[in-house]
């Protein structure tokens, strides 16, 4: 029986028996909000990414089907939940000020990325990095410097690293495994949790609109975000154990007889011929222009500070005459989703110019590099714009009520981290996407932990780390699954751009990400969800990995192939 057909059955089913249970109901369905219907969306929704390996349809379905039951759950619901999935829902995604605010960020950064790879900026940096690469730490030590230096979009970071260092690390009998494990570790880690990024206006949007619907909870978006990335073991440990592995030249498990074959053989004749990802001839730089790295930094830097001064500024305009307000108090109350406008607007304009006023670019080739990277943003956005819609009917049907009706007292909030990110992990792992694993579970996530902290009155500062925590653990959890999984784009994009064959990179890297991840789960999320100090469970952290990377890992040349 295909797909199709089990769809159309459960349908049917759940059709059948709706229509004996609610052929009176409302409009808005208030037997039905804060019942276990509530839950159909969201697990619908995960199911359906786990079964097709898709994200953007798993969404949609999710959606039809909750507004399905707040239409009445009868055959006439199936037709009109249909209709108001786009013409309510999603409307209703678009037509928020804040959530508008968040699209034409992420645009503005998508443009400015476009037009600091064409004008030669990106390229510039890694001009600047590879000089230093002679000999094959050297050439693993300048690939790490390099995916953090691009650490403004995962994308690009990938392609640029990748394709650029392939003939350094080549040269230096680096293997195409390790260099992939290098570019895959430093795109999506180091994206996820740097200040200002192609990710922060996603995660932001998610972060901002749960939080907007819990009246009790007053933090800013963005500050909230902030006050997560201590909490982000996953992220911050796999990058530091990049650094390890870089600086000590050290390997274990089937990275290390890849790099013992580099080591004595080379390159394979096989792997010399394996083509590269490319980029879109519309980000690559101009040939014969000239490549200054300080093209591709004074707009990021000028970002950074845009927003610090956005969020001074409107944070003082909030206050008013306060006389004497702390610096807590200011940022406390800017808003960090005008900051971040001003601050994209200001560095797209400041890319241009210096494109412009060099030469280097005429006002068309701006714009047209401006559209290719607003074009790279399109595919996020939608699946930005459709875990906004599933939160709506999520929380029309007070799905998080009834998880906590159901678990709030036998669930304990320590517990919240540790189940997330496992679950986060899961279906970034099944679905590929650490995206759209975010979309799915933020919506939820934040309501169903503040909900519990709230049902064993462990709402105080004092307690807020547990918040923390469950919010870094769908992003950190959902990075680690995507770094795991096989059918995960920055995966394939990783090995492309690299020339490494997709199966040893799988191969090679997952040893690393399940040691990585396993201690960050039990060394940091976990302990510090039950009251240890951040700072602690990193260090901690990072004496296993040290010690494990100690007891197991070998140079190549230590190692007969």
């Amino acid at each position: 029986m295909s797909i199709y057909k089990y769809i159309r059955v459960i349908l049917c089913v759940i059709c059948t028996l709706s229509l004996s249970t609610f052929s009176h109901a409302s409009e808005t369905s208030p037997d039905v909000a804060g019942s276990w219907y509530s839950v159909l969306p969201p697990l619908v929704t995960i199911g359906f990414a786990l079964l097709w390996k898709r994200v953007v349809p798993a969404l949609f379905m999710g959606i039809w089907l909750g507004a399905w039951v707040v239409n009445g759950f009868g055959i006439v619901g199936v037709w009109t939940g249909l209709l108001d999935t786009f013409e309510v829902y999603i409307l209703n995604a678009l037509a928020d000020r804040e959530r508008a605010s968040i699209v034409l960020f992420s645009m503005m950064v998508g443009g400015m990325v476009g037009i600091i790879s064409r004008n030669g900026g990106m390229q510039g940096i890694v001009n600047y990095i590879v000089r230093w690469a002679n000999n094959a730490k050297h050439a693993c030590l300048a690939t790490f410097a390099l995916g953090l230096a691009i650490f403004f979009d995962d994308y690009s970071n990938t392609l640029v690293v990748g394709n650029t260092m392939r003939s350094v690390t080549d040269s230096m009998r680096v293997s195409r495994a390790k260099l992939a494990y290098i570019v895959d570790s430093t795109a999506a880690p180091v994206a996820c949790i740097a200040l200002v990024t192609t990710w922060i206006g996603y995660e932001i949007g998610l972060i901002g609109d749960a939080v907007n619907k819990l009246p009790d909870l007053n933090q800013e978006a963005y500050l909230l975000f902030l006050n997560t990335i201590p909490y982000s073991f996953y992220p911050v440990l796999a990058i530091l154990f990049v650094l390890m592995i870089s600086a000590s030249g050290r390997d274990f498990g089937p990275m290390l007889r890849a790099e013992t074959r580099a080591r004595q053989h080379g390159i394979s004749e096989r792997e010399a011929n394996a083509g590269g990802a490319q980029e879109s001839e519309g980000l690559k730089p101009i040939p014969g222009k000239p490549q200054r790295a300080f093209n591709a930094y004074i707009p990021v830097i000028v970002m950074l500070l845009g927003v610090i001064v956005g969020l001074y500024v409107t944070g003082k305009n909030t206050i008013g005459d306060v006389a004497d307000p702390s610096l807590r108090e200011i940022i406390g109350n800017a808003s960090s989703t005008t900051a971040l406008m001003w601050a994209s607007l200001i560095s797209m304009m400041t890319a241009a110019l210096l494109s412009l006023g060099q030469g280097i670019m005429d006002l068309e080739e701006v714009v047209n590099a401006w559209y290719h990277g607003v074009k790279s943003m399109l595919f996020a956005l939608i699946i930005l714009m459709l875990a906004w819609s599933l939160g709506e009917i999520t929380d029309v049907l007070k799905t998080a009520d009834y998880l906590v009706g159901i678990l709030g007292d036998s669930l304990p909030p320590y517990t919240l981290p540790f189940i997330v990110f496992i679950l986060a992990a899961a279906t970034a792992f099944a679905t590929g996407s650490s995206w759209g694993t975010m979309g799915i579970l933020l919506p939820l996530g934040i309501p169903l932990t503040w909900a519990v902290m709230q049902t064993h009155g462990q709402t105080g500062p004092e307690h807020m780390h547990i918040l923390y925590s469950s919010i870094a653990a769908v992003l950190a959890g959902s990075v680690w699954g995507d770094h795991c999984s096989p059918i995960s784009d920055t995966t394939i994009l990783s090995s492309l751009a690299s020339g490494c064959d997709h199966i040893e990179h799988v191969r090679t890297q997952l040893p690393y990400a399940m040691v990585v991840g396993i201690t960050s789960l039990f060394a940091g999320s976990l302990p510090v969800a039950l009251g240890m100090p951040w700072w602690l469970g990193m260090l901690l952290g990072l004496g296993i990995l040290m010690l494990v990377l100690k007891l197991f890992g070998r140079e190549p040349g230590n190692m007969n192939a």
